[in-house]
């Protein structure tokens, strides 16, 4: 899936609020805009899918388990790649919207 730009930059957290490992979740910003799940994998780097889960109306930023690359909706163990959005099994066939995520002086942005 490509990866696609929000209209505005949105601010997620702080560099280093979030711990490898982790999501979080940014809310909508406003009219046409999507919440959007921001990952930090084991690695250190940050990555940002839609916050919901393409199978079921479920927070994967909020409420999901982060494996390496991979996030793992609890619901029905659905899986996703953090860095394509790419649907990885079933029950989920649809990948996720993909969005840019940059740091800029400390803080972390998601395009």
């Amino acid at each position: 899936m490509e990866s696609v730009q929000t209209v505005e930059r949105r601010f997620a957290c702080n560099d280093g609020e979030l711990a490898p490992g982790e999501s979080m979740t940014v809310p909508r910003s406003g009219p046409g805009t999507v919440a959007v799940a921001v990952y930090r994998n084991d690695d250190g780097a940050y990555y940002a899918t839609a916050d919901t889960c393409t199978h079921e109306d479920w927070s994967l930023g909020e409420d999901s388990d982060l494996e390496g690359n991979e996030v793992v909706c609890p619901l029905h163990m659905a899986r996703f790649d953090i860095r394509s959005g790419e649907a990885l099994c079933f029950p989920a066939t649809v990948a996720l919207a993909t969005f840019e995520v940059v740091v800029d002086d400390g803080k972390v942005y998601v395009l």
